[in-house]
């Protein structure tokens, strides 16, 4: 398969970063207190990219994330806890249930739009946490205990797989078709564009690395519970794609990775954390409304302007 000169480039930079971070690990230039906010950003960048291909690209208003997000992380701790599978295979479970879950309920909400499509994800969600709020299996509201085995390694990698998936997928055939639903439906199904089809689409593939974050998430903790999955998660999930510019992939990481340190960096800060969370929000939607990125990816940004007016 082809690949493009900046896909080796950002390939490249992945494994840089990778090995630079884990040669400080190994020396003790960072402790376990850095380790957990770097698998903590990339659980919430894989969360900001997965919601990212239903809004930014898609152009469906989903509230409801955290509920996928519920579903892996429940697969993936009783693969691991109750029926004693490999790590691993629970966290391709958790993917792979929590896409069917994306499945079972785009196919009739997706026919929706706006504020209707919201409402009914954001049900979705709250049937799943009160699901499990309900299930003695898992715990019930007391919640359930897990081992921890998500690790830098299984953070950093899946991230690496979510973007280069989405980002392929955005570049493809059937991306464009995607944003040809994005920009206009009645267009869209006027040029022959399946708009259902390519809704579910992007929907599954959503919910899938949800679940997958999901699995991330309740492995790096010892304990899950319900109220974890609330309705605040899904629109803490939401912030971070508006935040960085709905249509931008690099804004929605750029977007997370800036939420999640100011989260992490602020808890020192109990009575005031919310307060100055808030006005970070407050202050960039009033400067920059189209969120930080716009529709522009950074390559957009760094594009460097040949001779004669033309950009490379």
């Amino acid at each position: 398969m082809k690949r493009s000169k900046a896909f080796w480039i950002y390939l490249a930079i992945a494994i840089v970063v990778y090995a630079v971070v884990q040669v400080m690990f190994m020396n003790g230039m960072l402790d376990i207190y850095y380790q957990n906010m770097l698998i903590t950003i990339c659980i919430n960048v894989i969360l900001a990219v997965s919601l990212h291909i239903v809004i930014g690209i898609t152009g469906q208003f989903s509230i409801g994330h955290a509920g996928f997000m519920a579903v892996g992380a429940y697969i993936s701790a009783i693969c691991t806890m109750k029926l004693g599978l490999p790590f691993i295979v629970g966290i391709i479970l958790a993917g792979i249930v929590a896409a069917i879950a994306g499945l079972l309920v785009g196919v009739p909400s997706l026919r929706l739009r706006g504020d209707y499509l919201a409402i009914c994800t954001l049900g979705f969600a709250e049937i799943i946490r009160i699901v499990f709020l309900n299930v003695e299996y898992v715990g019930g509201a007391a919640g359930m205990v897990v081992n921890h085995a998500t690790t830098w390694t299984y953070a950093f990698v899946a991230v690496v797989i979510t973007i280069m998936v989405i980002s392929n997928f955005t570049n493809s055939r059937h991306g464009r078709s995607c944003l040809a639903v994005r920009e206009d439906e009645i267009a869209a199904d006027a040029m022959g564009i399946n708009i259902t089809y390519y809704k579910v689409v992007a929907f599954v593939i959503g919910s899938l690395f949800a679940g997958v974050a999901g699995a991330l998430y309740a492995h790096n903790f010892y304990i899950i519970q319900p109220t974890a999955f609330n309705f605040l998660k899904s629109f803490e999930i939401l912030i971070y794609v508006v935040l960085g510019g709905l249509g931008s992939l690099s804004g929605s990481i750029i977007a997370a990775i800036f939420l999640t340190a100011v989260s992490q960096y602020l808890q020192a800060f109990p009575e005031t954390r919310m307060i100055i969370y808030s006005i970070v929000l407050i202050l960039v939607m009033l400067y920059r409304p189209s969120g930080l990125m716009g529709t522009k990816e950074l390559k957009d940004v760094f594009k460097v302007k040949k001779r004669g007016g033309s950009e490379a």
